[in-house]
C-alpha cells in the first residue's frame, strides 16, 4: 500500500490544478477513462467543432431570401469526423504522455484504472492495488443517463460519447430527450441532411430555460424537425440494420440511429463515496461547502461530480479555488456561484444567466422585464432576423440585473457584457447610458432591452446626485 500527500481522481479540470508549486508532493492522478476529462473529448470542443461545421452546412436555407443563391453541394462525414479527432485525440494522448513522461512530473504517479473507497481516504484501483492520501480531491465528472426503457439493453444506441464517431452520416436518426445536448445534435445532424426525429417526455424543448425562450425554441424546432411532444416510450427494439421506437399509444418511429439524450448523472456512484465517509444529494451529486470541501476531512470536489451546472466554466473556477485552498489552508477562497451563465450551441443560440421569470416567481422576487427583438436593431434588420430576442429581468427599486435569456444570433457572445455587469453590480440605467454602444451592432440587442425597462425613478435620481456631489 501507498501512501500520498495528494491524491486526484479525474484529469479534465483536476488535472489542472498541477503546476510548480505542487512539486514538492508526492501526487498520485487517477483516470478509469480516457485522459483529459469530458470536455476536451466528448463534451464541449468536439461538440462545437461540430457545430460550426453545421452552421456552415446550413446557411444556403437562410441564405436565398437575401438575394444570395448557395447550394450545398455535399456533407463528407468521415472527413468531418477525421479532422476533428485528428486534432482531438493527439491532446489526450499527449496530455497523459506529458504527466507519465516529462521530468516536471516526477513527483506524479498516473494510474489508468477504477478507483474506488475502501475507507477514509483510501482507495482500490481495479480491485488490486490500495493507495491513501492526506488529501484527495474528487474531480471525475459524470456520464450520459440510460433510461430504464424496456429492449434498450438488447439494440445498438448511442450517447454523446458515442454519437461523434459514428462510421457513417444515418439517413434517419431518432433523438430521445429535449434538452441541450438533445438540440444541439439535432442541429448538428439536420444541417448535414439527416432526417431527425426528437421524442420528448414534456410538452417543450429545453424547458430549463426561461419560459419564452423554451416557447420560441419549441416553435422553430416544430418548424425543423418532427417533435413528438409529450409522449412516453413504451420499448425499443431492432429493426432490420436499424432501430423501432414504439411509444404509448401505437405511435412508432424507425430510425438508422438512436441517440439517448437523456442527461447526464454524476460518477460519484462509481467511487463507492459513502464508503469513504463522503456525502452526496439526492440526485448523486458530492456535497461541498463554500470552499469546495466535501464532508470527509481531507476531501475536495470539483466540476461535474459535486456541481449541478455541469459546465467546463464552473469546472475551471471550481479547480482555481481549490487549487488555492491546497496551498493556502489557513486563508480558504470561496467559489463564485452567483451568476452562472451558460450558452446552447443549436440553432439559433441560446444563452442565459441568472433568474429565469419563472424562478424569480417561484422565488418571491420583485422584479420587471423587458423584451427586445433582434429585428428592432440595425444588424437584426440587415439579416432579417424575424425569431431572435432578449429578455432582461431587473430589480425595479436598484436597476439591479437579476437575469438575461437570449435566443438568436451569437447569443452567447451577445450575453457577455450582462454578466460583467451582474458580477460586478452595475445596475441597468448606469449600463444602458454610461458607456457608448457600437453602432450597428449586435449588443445594441442588450442596449435596447435596457432601456424598456420599466426601473423606480428614485434609484436613478439619488445615484446621478451622488455622483454631482462627487464631482
Amino acid at each position: 500500500m501507498r501512501h500520498f500527500d495528494l491524491i486526484i481522481i479525474g484529469t479534465g479540470s483536476g488535472n489542472s490544478l498541477l503546476d510548480p508549486r505542487f512539486a514538492d508532493l508526492d501526487v498520485a492522478l487517477v483516470e478509469r477513462g480516457v485522459f483529459g476529462g469530458t470536455c476536451v473529448n466528448v463534451g464541449c470542443i468536439p461538440t462545437k467543432m461540430f457545430v460550426h461545421a453545421a452552421d456552415l452546412a446550413a446557411t444556403p436555407g437562410a441564405a436565398a431570401r437575401l438575394g444570395v443563391d448557395e447550394t450545398l453541394d455535399g456533407v463528407r462525414w468521415p472527413e468531418i469526423r477525421d479532422r476533428i479527432f485528428g486534432r482531438i485525440d493527439p491532446i489526450a494522448e499527449g496530455g497523459k504522455a506529458y504527466r507519465e513522461e516529462h521530468p516536471d512530473n516526477a513527483n506524479v504517479t498516473l494510474y489508468t484504472g477504477n478507483a474506488r473507497f475502501v475507507g477514509e481516504r483510501r482507495l482500490e484501483i481495479d480491485g488490486k492495488e490500495t493507495i491513501t492520501a492526506d488529501r484527495i480531491v474528487l474531480a471525475a465528472g459524470g456520464r450520459p443517463v440510460v433510461p430504464a426503457i424496456e429492449g434498450i439493453d438488447d439494440i445498438a444506441f448511442h450517447t454523446s460519447d458515442t454519437v461523434m464517431r459514428l462510421d457513417e452520416l444515418p439517413a434517419r436518426m431518432v433523438i430521445l430527450g429535449g434538452g441541450f445536448i438533445a438540440a444541439e445534435f439535432a442541429h448538428v445532424f439536420s444541417s448535414f441532411g439527416v432526417e431527425v426525429t426528437v421524442v420528448v417526455r414534456s410538452g417543450a424543448l429545453l424547458r430549463q430555460e426561461d419560459r419564452d425562450i423554451s416557447a420560441r425554441f419549441t416553435e422553430l424546432a416544430q418548424a425543423r424537425w418532427d417533435v413528438r411532444l409529450d409522449r412516453k416510450i413504451e420499448r425499443v427494439e431492432r429493426a432490420g440494420d436499424g432501430v423501432r421506437v414504439r411509444l404509448v399509444g401505437d405511435e412508432v418511429i424507425d430510425a438508422d440511429v438512436l441517440l439517448v439524450a437523456a442527461g447526464r448523472t454524476p460518477n460519484s456512484d462509481q467511487l463507492d463515496v459513502a464508503v469513504g465517509g463522503i456525502k452526496v444529494d439526492d440526485h448523486g451529486y458530492v456535497v461541498v461547502d463554500e470552499f469546495q470541501r466535501a464532508s470527509a476531512e481531507g476531501v475536495w470536489a470539483l466540476g461535474d461530480i459535486s456541481s449541478p451546472w455541469e459546465l467546463k466554466h464552473v469546472a475551471n473556477h471550481e479547480a482555481r479555488v481549490v487549487q488555492h485552498n491546497l496551498l493556502n489552508p489557513d486563508k480558504l477562497l470561496a467559489a463564485d456561484h452567483r451568476f452562472v451563465p451558460h450558452a446552447v450551441f443549436t440553432s439559433p443560440q441560446i444563452a442565459s444567466v441568472g433568474l429565469t421569470e419563472q424562478e424569480a416567481q417561484r422565488q418571491g422576487v420583485d422584479y420587471v422585464t423587458a423584451t427586445h427583438e433582434y429585428a428592432g436593431i440595425a444588424y437584426g434588420w440587415a439579416m432579417e432576423d424575424t425569431t431572435g430576442f432578449a429578455k432582461l429581468l431587473a430589480d425595479p427599486k436598484t436597476g439591479q440585473l437579476i437575469g438575461a435569456h437570449i435566443i438568436g444570433p451569437q447569443a452567447s457572445t451577445v450575453i457577455q457584457p450582462v454578466i460583467q455587469a451582474m458580477s460586478f453590480g452595475l445596475d441597468a440605467r448606469a449600463m444602458a447610458h454610461g458607456q457608448y454602444w457600437i453602432h450597428p451592432a449586435m449588443p445594441e440587442l442588450i442596449e435596447n432591452a435596457l432601456l424598456k425597462l420599466p426601473l423606480e425613478m428614485g434609484h436613478w435620481v439619488r445615484r446621478m446626485s451622488d455622483v454631482r456631489t462627487r464631482g
